[in-house]
C-alpha cells in the first residue's frame, strides 16, 4: 500500500523534521564526500577555466511523459554548462515545496535527479528546502546551479562564420508537444515522449573527435526558431535553412496542426543545434550519431551573408520565408 506521508511545515524549520528529510532522503540520494561534509557552503576544487549556470524549474505537470521535474532539472543545468564545452563537475540544488507535498513523489523525483546525474558524473555538493503553506507554489518548484570545467573554448553565439554549417542533433518540438499533450489530457500521445535528456555524452564526443564549434546551444525556450534567430542576430549573419532536412516528429507535427502551432518554435530539453565549419561537419555527425541521444543527428543549413540578422527557411517547392522569433508566450511552465 502506498505511503500517505506528506511533507509538512516542519520539513523546512530547521529542526528534527528538516534534519530527517536532508539524511534520510536528500543525503541518501545524492551521497558524495563534500555533501555529506555538511559545511555552510561546499568547498570545490577547479583546475583551468570553469562555466556557471542557474535555472528554476516550475514545469507543469511535473511528472510527464520521459521524464519529470527532477530529471528536467538536471538535464537543463548540465547541458547550459554542455553548450559552453564545459564538463558538468558540481550542482547546487535547492527545493521549494508546498506544505501537504506527498513524500512518495518527492522521492521519485529525487530518485530521477540521481539517476541523470550518472550520464555526466555531476555531483550535488550544496543544496537548500523551502516548505511554504499550501497554495504559495503549485507542488515544487527546483532552483539548480551548476559548475563546469572548459574543455572545449571558443564556443559561442557571437562566432558563426559565413559557410558554417547547422547541425541539429534530434528531432524538435518533442518536449514541447508531450508538456502540452499531458497538460490538455488529449489522451492521443501514443509513444510520443519528451526528449529530456542530458547532452554531455554527446558534446564529449565532439571534443574527442577534435571537431571545431563555432556556436552549440541547446533548443529548450522558443526552440529552434530561438536559437537560430539568436545566433543570426548576435554574430550578424544569415542563417539559410533547408526546411525538409529538418526533422520533426509526426505525432509533434499533428499536436502543432491541431492548435496551429509551429514544431520549430516548440521547446526541446534533448536536443541541441551546432555550428561548425564545412571542413568538419561530417566528422561532427559522426561522432554525434555514435551517442544514442544524438543518433539522429542531421545537416539542417548553412551560414551566409545574404540577409545580415535574418533566419531563411527554404521549402521543398523552391520557395522561401523568413524565420521569425515566437511571438508571445507560446505554452508556458514547460520547464
Amino acid at each position: 500500500m502506498p505511503s500517505r506521508k506528506q511533507i509538512q511545515l516542519s520539513h523546512g524549520g530547521g529542526g528534527e523534521e528538516t534534519n530527517s528529510l536532508i539524511h534520510d532522503l536528500f543525503y541518501h540520494h545524492f551521497s558524495n564526500d563534500i555533501l555529506l561534509a555538511a559545511e555552510d557552503a561546499a568547498v570545490l576544487e577547479v583546475k583551468s577555466k570553469i562555466a556557471f549556470t542557474t535555472d528554476s524549474f516550475t514545469v507543469s505537470p511535473i511528472f510527464f511523459n520521459g521524464g519529470n521535474i527532477g530529471k528536467l532539472a538536471i538535464a537543463g543545468t548540465v547541458n547550459d554548462l554542455a553548450m559552453m564545452g564545459a564538463k558538468p563537475l558540481y550542482l547546487s540544488s535547492s527545493f521549494m515545496i508546498e506544505e501537504g507535498f506527498p513524500f512518495d513523489d518527492l522521492e521519485i523525483i529525487v530518485k530521477a535527479m540521481a539517476e541523470e546525474l550518472k550520464h555526466s558524473g555531476a555531483k550535488i555538493v550544496c543544496g537548500d528546502t523551502k516548505v511554504v503553506p499550501k497554495g504559495a507554489v503549485d507542488q515544487i518548484f527546483i532552483n539548480t546551479s551548476g559548475i563546469g570545467e572548459i574543455e572545449k573554448e571558443g564556443i559561442s553565439a557571437n562566432n558563426l562564420h559565413e559557410g558554417d554549417v547547422i547541425i541539429v542533433s534530434g528531432d524538435v518540438g518533442r518536449h514541447g508537444a508531450a508538456i502540452l499533450m499531458e497538460r490538455e489530457g488529449l489522451g492521443i500521445s501514443g509513444d510520443l515522449q519528451s526528449d529530456c535528456a542530458t547532452l554531455w555524452p554527446a558534446v564529449q564526443a565532439l571534443i574527442d573527435a577534435n571537431v571545431t564549434i563555432s556556436a552549440m546551444r541547446d533548443a529548450t525556450r522558443g526552440g529552434l526558431s530561438a536559437v537560430l534567430n539568436e545566433w543570426a542576430e548576435q554574430s550578424t549573419v544569415c542563417l539559410e535553412i533547408e526546411e525538409a532536412s529538418i526533422p520533426v516528429d509526426d505525432a509533434v507535427q499533428g499536436i502543432c496542426e491541431l492548435f496551429g502551432f509551429e514544431a520549430f518554435d516548440f521547446a526541446n530539453e534533448g536536443t541541441c543545434i551546432l555550428a561548425v565549419p564545412p571542413e568538419d561537419a561530417e566528422m561532427a555527425i559522426e561522432a554525434l550519431q555514435k551517442v544514442n541521444v544524438t543518433k539522429n543527428a542531421t545537416i539542417i543549413g548553412h551560414v551566409s551573408m545574404k540577409k545580415e540578422g535574418k533566419v531563411i527557411l527554404h521549402s521543398a517547392y523552391g520557395s522561401s520565408r523568413y524565420l521569425d522569433l515566437p511571438k508571445g508566450e507560446l505554452l508556458p511552465r514547460i520547464c
